[in-house]
């Protein structure tokens, strides 16, 4: 791998540890010992520590995962759209059962968490290339070619944007022509402190979820005195229900590198790292080409954009499946070739980031809202959404409607409008944020999506995923494969959060089997706020929002699920659990 070199500065070789890793899992299709023992020598780590990350990040196995490595996404909305059914094929043509391979050693079938395709259920991914949209005959046809040796490259799919909707006359600020280099030239005009001028007065906020201002946190970087200087784009987006940012980067990927690069000018940094999810891998070559296409612009290297003493580099970092690392200080651990473990906050990463050093960490809609603000100016800007909360939000729409995909909304849009926008079939239950957000139930579709978070009037904050759950939908099963995510999600190096989740979704079985009782509920509730006090980071804190929420809106539903008698005989039978022991073995 060629080193990337900022200004007076070398990354350390271990940086390239989730690199190396990669190129293994790929080429042999698992990691062996013997391969941890060259990694340990070639970095001067123990084979425990290595073994360490490489054992953190789903997509790095340590047994054969086969020619074909099939990731079937098990999220809610794939379960709602088939992903029994698919399952059930994808095992019947390949002859693998789930979490195996097959005796040919040519199929290996696998589930996964979301894969940023909730608009294109049921989804998957062979070899790291999507494949949507799946019914038994496209799985079976799939797979046929595969056994004739098809490249999965060669016979995947090129999942559509599905950008459903945009501002009228010419409004929109994300998906419009961009050319490469206007909003920096206009940057350079500006000087660094225009550009914190300008986004301090567009009001923009980080658009992850925490909506925290921009500005600030481009100017507390720009202060400290440390050097060198990093700028990392979040682009692991792992929220269930969750897809704007692909969709930005396969539709507008100009606008986020530009966008990166006036933080780097802004601040004063060299280089810049895009943290790619492993599951869009399939997006790393646009990525790429569009950063040849910047430096052969003069945009990206020395004296970018003719900017005299700016020089400013950017790569990508593959990572390896891990949700955790969606939070920033966890992916700065992955970034320096660790495993992806959030950080004890002594300090920010404005302070101390990546490899100890002043580091910018904003998502892939932030910067290309950076890029898009600075290009069309504060005024444009200003002139949508409403006072206190301007601009556009991207809103990834899916569940049970008809349209689903991404809508650019502006901010004070009510959820009435969106839910006639995509058409909603019967809403009853809208998650908001995704699991970690916020349930909505019908009743309060008049409420605003805007930042503001007033006492009168309670507005709706959505990160960017809107998942709408129709009345026929069982919320304990909705809640349950949240927390079954969670469990599995959870880094588990603190407490509250390995065992809460873990508890958490034993709780969610009995109350699902109809054996819980009230006892049931007040644990759960007591469990929720444990792990919102005392978790360390992101994950465990929000882990069960969208549980204590719903208990507190559809109480009558979960009273309904209680055990009255409690008599111990009122367990429901699961036909589809005592038969499919059997239908495996049938096969």
């Amino acid at each position: 791998m060629a080193e990337i070199k900022t200004k007076d500065f070398n990354e350390p070789d271990r940086t390239q540890m989730l690199d190396r890793l990669w190129e293994i899992q790929l080429k042999y299709g698992q990691i062996t010992d013997t391969d941890i023992l060259k990694l340990s020598e070639m970095y001067n780590l123990s084979g425990i520590e290595v073994e360490g990350v490489a054992s953190f990040y789903h997509f790095f196995h340590r047994k054969p995962t086969g020619k074909f490595t099939i990731y079937l996404n098990n999220s809610i909305v794939s379960q709602h759209k088939g992903y029994t059914r698919i399952l059930e094929t994808f095992e019947r043509e390949t002859g693998a059962v789930l979490g195996s391979v097959d005796r040919s050693g040519m199929f290996g079938l696998f589930s996964t968490p979301c894969i940023g395709l909730s608009d294109q259920e049921p989804s998957a991914l062979i070899n790291f290339y999507p494949f949507t949209n799946l019914n038994a005959m496209k799985v079976k046809d799939i797979i046929n070619k595969l056994k004739n040796n098809a490249n999965p490259k060669s016979i995947c799919d090129s999942p559509p944007d599905n950008i459903r909707y945009t501002p009228t006359e010419n409004k929109s600020v994300f998906f419009r022509n961009f050319i490469p280099g206007t909003a920096l030239a206009k940057a350079s005009e500006m000087k660094p402190n225009g550009v914190l001028d300008a986004l301090r007065v567009s009001e923009l906020a980080g658009r992850g979820g925490a909506y925290y201002p921009t500005w600030k946190k481009w100017i507390a970087a720009k202060g400290q005195p440390s050097s060198p200087k990093f700028v990392v784009c979040n682009a692991d987006e792992g929220e269930p229900g969750t897809f704007k940012d692909r969709v930005l980067m396969n539709s507008q990927p100009a606008s986020l590198i530009e966008g990166m690069i006036i933080c780097g000018f802004t601040i004063g940094a060299g280089l810049g790292i895009i943290y790619l999810r492993g599951e869009y891998r399939w997006l790393k070559a646009k990525l790429e080409d569009t950063i040849t296409e910047y430096h052969n612009l003069g945009l990206l290297g020395k004296n970018c954009g003719q900017i005299r003493g700016f020089h400013f580099d950017i790569r990508i970092q593959m990572g390896a499946g891990s949700y955790v690392c969606g939070e920033e200080t966890a992916l700065l651990e992955s970034l320096e070739g660790k495993r992806g473990e959030p950080r004890t906050k002594w300090y920010f990463p404005v302070e101390k980031g990546y490899l100890q050093q002043p580091t910018v960490v904003n998502n892939v809609e932030t910067f290309c809202a950076v890029s898009n603000i600075i290009d069309l100016g504060t005024e444009h800007y200003l002139k949508l959404g409403i006072p206190g909360s301007p601009g556009t939000k991207l809103i990834s729409v899916s569940g049970d409607c008809k349209l689903p995909g991404i809508y650019e909304i502006e901010w004070g849009m009510t959820v009435a409008e969106l839910l006639e926008l995509c058409e909603a079939d019967d809403p009853y239950y809208m998650q908001v944020s995704g699991p970690s957000g916020e349930c909505i139930s019908i009743k309060e579709k008049f409420r605003r999506i805007s930042m503001l978070d007033l006492l009168a009037r309670k507005d709706i904050r959505c990160g960017g995923s809107f998942m709408i759950f129709n009345s026929q939908r069982d919320l304990v099963k909705v809640l349950m494969n949240f927390a079954e995510f969670f469990k599995q999600e959870s880094c588990g190096i603190c407490t509250p959060c390995r065992a809460g989740n873990f508890i958490i979704h034993r709780k969610l079985e009995r109350l699902d089997s109809g054996m819980a009782i009230d006892e049931d509920l007040i644990e759960l509730k007591t469990w929720g706020n444990i792990m919102r006090a005392a978790s360390r980071c992101g994950l465990g804190k929000t882990a069960t929002n969208s549980l204590t929420i719903a208990m507190e809106k559809f109480h009558p539903y979960f009273s309904d699920k209680l055990d009255k008698e409690f008599n111990g005989q009122s367990m429901k039978f699961d036909m589809e659990a005592a038969t499919r022991e059997y239908e495996i073995y049938k096969k």
